[in-house]
C-alpha cells in the first residue's frame, strides 16, 4: 500500500545501468537492506495519485528512484516523477534516466561544455558513453568516442560521434591527432589504468570530468600535471549530488525535452524480458550490452 502522498505507477519498461549492477554486488556507496529489488530508470503509467500531486492516473512517468524498478508496480513521491516526452516510447523513456541525466549534469553543470569545443568520451560503447555522445552533439560539440570494444565503430558514428578511435597502442597520439592538440572536455566513467594517457590529452584550460570507476581500478592523479598544464579534474557523482540538490534531476529533465524535441532520440540496443534479467545484468557485467539495455516489465 503506497503511504500518504505516494503515487503509485505500473512499470512498463526499466533500464538497466551500472548502479544496478554495481548494488546486486554490494559494492554500490549506497548499500540497500536484503531483502531489495533493484531497479532505477523506470517508465510506466500512473495507477493512482494524490489529488494535490500534480498526476492524474493514465500519465506516462519517468521515475527516478534507486530501488524498486524491476517489478509490476513502484511508489514514489511526486518529486520522483516527470512526464515522458511526446513521441518518445516506454523503453526510450527508461533509457533516459540515469545515463542522460548524468551525461548533461557532468558535461554542463561540472564541465560547463561551450558550443564547439571538443569533447572525447572514454567507454563509449557503454550506456553513460553513449550518452554523452548525444548530450554532447545536441549541446554543439564536436566528439571523438575512445571505445575499447572492436565492432562498435559504426554504432558511434550513427549516434553522431566526429571521430572513433579504438583504445589500442598509440590511441593518445591518435585522440591528440583529431582534436588537434587536445580535448577541451574528456569524460570518464572508466578510471583504470587508462587514467594517465587520457589525462595527457586535456588541452590546457581543459576540463577531465571523473564519472565512475567502471574499470574496477581508482587511479591516483600526479598533480604536477594537473598544475603546469593548467587544468581542471572535476568529479560528477549526479547520485550524490541531487542527494543535497533534489531540484536538479526537474531542471536536467526539461533540458533534455528540449533535446529531444530538437531531434535527440535515447537509443534502446537492447531488450530483455523480467524474466531475464539476471541474464541482463551479467552480460552487463561482462561487457556483452552495447549501448544501452532495457528490461521490458509489461505492454
Amino acid at each position: 500500500m503506497p503511504a500518504p502522498g505516494q503515487v503509485v505507477v505500473d512499470v512498463k519498461s526499466c533500464g538497466v545501468c551500472f548502479p544496478d549492477l554495481l548494488m546486486s554486488q554490494g559494492l554500490y556507496q549506497m548499500r540497500a537492506p536484503l531483502p531489495y529489488t533493484p531497479g532505477t530508470e523506470v517508465a510506466g503509467v500512473v495507477r493512482t495519485a494524490p489529488d494535490d500531486s500534480g498526476y492524474r492516473p493514465g500519465d506516462r512517468v519517468l521515475v527516478t528512484s534507486f530501488l524498486g524498478g524491476f517489478a509490476e508496480q513502484v511508489v514514489a513521491v511526486p518529486e520522483m516523477l516527470f512526464p515522458i516526452p511526446e513521441g518518445i516510447s516506454f523503453d526510450e523513456g527508461a533509457a533516459m534516466g540515469i545515463n542522460f541525466q548524468t551525461a548533461l549534469f557532468a558535461l554542463k553543470m561540472r564541465a560547463q561544455t561551450a558550443p564547439g569545443e571538443v569533447v572525447a568520451v572514454l567507454g563509449a560503447a557503454g550506456g553513460i558513453g553513449v550518452a554523452s555522445i548525444l548530450v554532447a552533439k545536441a549541446m554543439g560539440a564536436k566528439v571523438i568516442a575512445v571505445v575499447h570494444r572492436t565492432g562498435a565503430e559504426e554504432m558511434l558514428r550513427e549516434l553522431g560521434a566526429d571521430e572513433v578511435v579504438q583504445l589500442t597502442d598509440g590511441w593518445k597520439d591518435r585522440v591528440l591527432e583529431v582534436s588537434d592538440g587536445g580535448v577541451d572536455v574528456l569524460i570518464d566513467p572508466v578510471g583504470g589504468e587508462v587514467f594517465d594517457d587520457a589525462l595527457r590529452t586535456v588541452a590546457p584550460d581543459g576540463r577531465f570530468v571523473v564519472i565512475g570507476f567502471a574499470a574496477g581500478g581508482i587511479p591516483t592523479v600526479k598533480l604536477n600535471r594537473v598544475l603546469f598544464r593548467n587544468i581542471s579534474i572535476v568529479g560528477a557523482a549526479w547520485g550524490e549530488y541531487i542527494r543535497k540538490h533534489p531540484q536538479v534531476p526537474a531542471l536536467l529533465h526539461d533540458e533534455l525535452v528540449e533535446m529531444i524535441e530538437a531531434g535527440m532520440r535515447p537509443p534502446v540496443n537492447v531488450t530483455y524480458s523480467l524474466a531475464e534479467l539476471p541474464q541482463a545484468l551479467t552480460d552487463l557485467a561482462e561487457g556483452r550490452v552495447r549501448g544501452k539495455a532495457v528490461v521490458k516489465i509489461a505492454d
